[in-house]
């Protein structure tokens, strides 16, 4: 089983070899709290965190 671990880039949640958002591999296997974004354009939240894509983003590495 692949160990969930966040973009140190974009912060998205994710399991394998590289970030399937941003495409880049720096990676933290420790963060702190989860959001999932469902509609990027209306939440208040993703536009202060400047999240554009749906996911889920840990809040704190």
């Amino acid at each position: 089983m692949a160990k969930e671990k966040a973009c140190k880039t974009c912060k998205l949640i994710y399991e394998g070899e590289s970030c399937p958002n941003c495409g880049k591999k720096e990676s933290s296997d420790s963060f702190k709290g989860k959001i999932e974004i469902i509609n990027p354009e209306k939440s208040e939240l993703a536009q202060k965190l400047k999240i554009s894509k749906k996911g889920i983003y840990s809040i704190k590495l």
